[in-house]
């Protein structure tokens, strides 16, 4: 019987998160929780854009747009690739752009 405890106990340890996947979580979490950032990633997972592209696909300002840009960038779920004075950005992690179309797929099921 206290095998079986201390088994339990430890697979319980196993699912505790640290802090900082806590935070990484909760902040794809709030990334994925911003109807413009998901317009935008929903956007650059077909493909890849410039700002003035999402811009002007999305009819956003600019400015808008690099502001949510930066801020998926930093979360590391776009990058980009400088051609000339032009940036053109694409999504750079597939299991946050699975989440995202499994929830779009689940909406449009409801």
């Amino acid at each position: 019987m206290n095998e079986d405890k201390n088994t339990v106990n430890q697979h319980e340890e196993e699912q505790l998160l640290d802090e900082e996947t806590l935070f990484v979580v909760s902040q794809t979490f709030k990334a994925l929780s911003d109807p413009t950032r998901i317009r935008i990633l929903n956007l650059l997972c077909k493909q890849e854009c410039s700002v003035n592209n999402i811009a002007e696909t999305l009819n956003l300002s600019q400015s808008s747009v690099s502001h949510q840009l930066r801020f998926l960038k930093n979360l590391r779920l776009v990058k980009f690739r400088r051609e000339g004075t032009t940036l053109y950005y694409s999504e750079d992690d597939h299991h946050v752009m699975n989440l995202l179309k499994q929830a779009i797929d689940h909406a449009a099921h409801n």
